[in-house]
């Protein structure tokens, strides 16, 4: 008994332990939904960016960054009725009483920073794009994070069709250039002032007609946004959504023209789209045009997959505070979904280099001298990798091969005497012994 005491309480110091290291391990880790960026996933957003970047400029646009953090009353106005605002806006409260939001998007700062900025007064249409992280306080799934990553086209200060028809070309050459094929378009127009609350009723009407068949969550949209109901993920609505009317049906005819040029457009550029009268998008700012892009088997089991999605603005302004409106039409992509599709092309930038050497020092004597070689290598624009703390050559090698670096450069005794270095090939193991007055233009030749 004595005996089986002390392994029991062995066993239950163990379990405390056990619970003690794992709760100091829990502490130590990033906020759930949300991730470190490193290595070759970093190279590869990093890469994304840079080619939309590109793509974005040929088309017109110029690049813009808004805060971060922006004052809660910017975002109050984007999503009335929507679980954006509702529930998953991350907000605080500074010390100084100041009240405000990490943006769970970028569109209402993008508005705030064109009144603040007087940007009416500049040529219209104002075209910019932007990138970065946004936070939603969302449920996290794969591809899908707390914090995640946009990029997003706006023209502002034009009520012209074929603004909106620039932005979805746009965005789309960016999706093509990341690799994606088999891009649609789900295409719809919900209205504007003129047009939009006849429908509203309409479709109030009808889904008062199924409220015993509504889900709780859509019985609620009803009172506070119809509209949302459109898009529901509950089976039970969309069995009723089959019936819905359309917004098309609706228009006044002045959407309905500006509707049918944006279609024009797209045919003409031979760009498919499908007509979805089901789409309305998630943000009540939305007007006339509001539009997806698809790849059709981008899913993991070869579903739709939506990568970017918008549409047009034309009151927001008013809601972030302007005295009158300004008409806008953008377009947001999912970064994160990007990266994580099998199809991507794993962009490598240009900007931010990969390591292409990895620099290998031994002995005092190279040590010494090594800072003068990497000065040389960085003249020439080439990247490297180093760890100039080891001493041993298979420890840096190692190193090297596990980095997947394709040279290494090798600086010994011997070398730091004859004033050169030996430049290694790591995949089929040949090198040559270059001296160090012809370094930088051999470096410049390496692959």
């Amino acid at each position: 008994m004595y005996y089986r005491a002390i392994i029991h309480e062995k066993k239950n110091k163990m379990k405390k332990t056990a619970h003690v290291n794992k709760n100091k391990m829990a502490d130590v880790s990033s906020p759930k939904g949300m991730r470190d960026l490193m290595n070759e996933e970093y190279y590869s957003f990093q890469g994304f960016f840079e080619k939309a970047q590109e793509v974005a400029v040929y088309y017109g646009f110029k690049p813009i960054e808004t805060p971060i953090l922006e004052h809660e009353k910017t975002f109050t106005g984007i999503g009335e009725g929507t679980d954006i605002l509702d529930k998953e806006m991350y907000t605080l409260k500074t010390k100084g009483g100041d009240h405000l939001a990490l943006r769970p998007e970028h569109t209402g700062a993008l508005m705030r920073a064109y009144i603040e900025h007087g940007m009416q007064n500049m040529p219209q249409p104002v075209m910019f794009y932007q990138y970065g992280p946004s936070f939603r306080h969302d449920k996290p799934q794969r591809g899908r994070y707390r914090q995640f990553w946009q990029f997003d086209v706006d023209a502002l200060g034009s009520d012209k069709s074929i603004m909106d028809a620039v932005v979805l070309k746009t965005c789309m050459s960016i999706l093509e250039e990341a690799g994606a094929k088999d891009l649609t378009i789900d295409i719809n127009s919900i209205g504007d002032k003129e047009c939009r609350n006849g429908y509203i009723k309409e479709l109030t009407s009808y889904y008062r007609k199924h409220i015993g068949s509504l889900p709780g969550i859509d019985r609620e949209r009803l009172k506070t946004n119809p509209l949302r109901i459109l898009d529901s993920k509950e089976e039970k609505t969309k069995e009723i959504n089959e019936g819905a009317p359309d917004s098309i049906s609706s228009l006044c005819v002045s959407c309905k023209k500006h509707f049918k040029e944006v279609l024009e457009y797209l045919e003409e550029m031979e760009i498919p789209y499908n007509i979805n009268k089901n789409l309305v998008r998630g943000l009540s700012y939305y007007t006339r045009t509001v539009f997806e892009i698809i790849e059709q088997k981008g899913g993991e089991d070869g579903t739709p997959l939506t990568l970017a999605g918008g549409g047009r603005y034309d009151y927001l302004a008013r809601q972030v505070g302007s005295k009158r409106d300004v008409p806008a039409v953008g377009i947001s992509i999912g970064v994160d979904r990007i990266i994580a599709s099998p199809w991507y092309k794993k962009l490598s930038p240009r900007i931010l280099k990969k390591p292409k050497i990895y620099f290998i020092q031994l002995g005092s004597e190279a040590k010494l001298k090594s800072l003068n070689i990497i000065e040389i290598l960085r003249k020439a624009h080439i990247p490297i990798a180093q760890s100039l703390s080891k001493d041993s050559l298979g420890s840096q090698l190692a190193i090297a091969e596990k980095l997947a670096i394709p040279y290494a450069i090798i600086f010994g005794v011997k070398e730091a005497l004859d004033n050169s270095v030996i430049v290694r090939d790591m995949s089929n193991r040949s090198q040559d012994t270059v001296k160090l007055s012809k370094l930088l233009e051999y470096s410049k030749e390496l692959k």
